[in-house]
């Protein structure tokens, strides 16, 4: 599942990692900058993030948290 954001600079890609299923860690956050280097939010053009699966779950339950508030602002 891929998301652009900040005007199509910012990819992130989140998914199962199969060939680590024998880690705990293997949902991947993966962030690709497609920006100038003096416009980047982290200091390489590609980062991973591994989560486990609860840590990847209370994630997405905090963004369907606040979305949910946001939208009844």
């Amino acid at each position: 599942m891929t998301i652009y954001l900040l005007d199509g600079t910012l990819e992130v890609d989140i998914f199962y990692e199969c060939e680590d299923q024998d880690l705990e860690d293997n949902v991947c956050i993966r962030v690709i900058e497609s920006c100038p280097p003096e416009e980047r939010l982290l200091r390489a053009g590609k980062t991973h993030i591994y989560l486990t699966p609860v840590q990847a779950r209370k994630l997405g339950e905090m963004l369907l948290s606040a979305a949910t508030q946001s939208i009844d602002c």
